[in-house]
Order: structure tokens, then C-alpha cells, then sequence
């Protein structure tokens, strides 16, 4: 099943409960899909990587909102962005962990044989391209710039 497709089951679902949050949520994936459709000029659906890169983005946007309104100490604005940020995340595929992120990067620094920090940009290519979809860019960054450190 596409994502369209998930995503309008979810909303009729959340309808169906009045589940506002949830509701909002999928309205904005939707939103954001036809816009990307609409800016590539692609008829048909989306293919994986893109959506799941979108969903990522959007994710990532909840929670920087999120932690901007925590810092200002507007609670009741987080809330409402976490709750979203973690329906959107039902839709992307199972995040690996730390270990495993950075057993795949210990791979790529032995197969390019990069050592010290000035490799890091070939290896959070390799590493982005590998990872896509299953680590945050920001996780598989943290765990480069600690194996390239030491």
C-alpha cells in the first residue's frame, strides 16, 4: 500500500474518532505531498526514498518547533507539535539504534579508510546514502564526527 494511500485511511480513521491531533498531522502530510508531486511535475506517486525523506523533514520540523517552544517556555504550543511529530513517525519505517548506526559507520571508515575528520565528508555521503530513511541525519553525524575524532 502507497503512503497516499496510508495516509487516507489514517485521516478517515482519525475522523471517524475525532481525533483532532492526529487529524492535523495527516492533513499536513498530504498537504506536503501533493506539493512535492506538484513541484517534480511527477504524475504518478512518489517512489520511497522520496517519501520517506519528506516525512523525515516534516518530523524534524515538529520537533524543532517544539524545542523552540519549550526554550520560550510555551508548553501548551509543544505539546500539540510532539503529539504530531509522533503520528507522522508511525508512517516512517523502524529507526535504528545508535549501535547499530555506528557499526555501519565503522564498515564505511574501514572499507574508504578515512582518518581523521578532513574524510568526513565522504563518509557521511557513503553513510547518508546507506542510512536513508533508517537513522537521523543528525544521529549518523554525532556518530562520524565521534569515530573520526578520536
Amino acid at each position: 500500500m502507497s503512503l497516499q494511500s496510508k495516509v487516507a485511511e489514517g485521516m478517515k480513521a482519525a475522523m471517524k474518532a475525532k481525533d483532532a491531533t492526529s487529524l492535523e498531522a495527516l492533513r499536513a502530510v498530504k498537504s506536503a505531498m501533493l506539493l512535492a508531486q506538484t513541484e517534480s511535475g511527477a504524475s504518478g506517486e512518489m517512489d520511497e526514498a522520496a517519501e520517506i525523506k519528506l516525512l523525515q523533514k516534516l518530523v524534524k520540523q515538529r520537533k524543532d518547533s517544539a524545542s523552540i517552544f519549550t526554550e520560550q517556555g510555551r508548553a501548551d504550543l509543544a505539546e500539540p507539535e510532539l503529539a504530531q511529530a509522533a503520528v507522522i513517525e508511525k508512517f516512517l519505517p523502524e529507526q535504528m539504534s545508535d549501535d547499530e548506526v555506528a557499526e555501519i559507520v565503522d564498515e564505511i571508515i574501514g572499507a574508504t579508510g578515512a582518518a581523521s575528520m578532513k574524510d568526513m565528508g565522504k563518509v557521511m555521503g557513503m553513510a547518508s546514502s546507506r542510512l536513508a530513511g533508517l537513522a537521523a541525519g543528525k544521529t549518523i553525524s554525532t556518530i562520524v564526527k565521534s569515530r573520526l575524532s578520536n
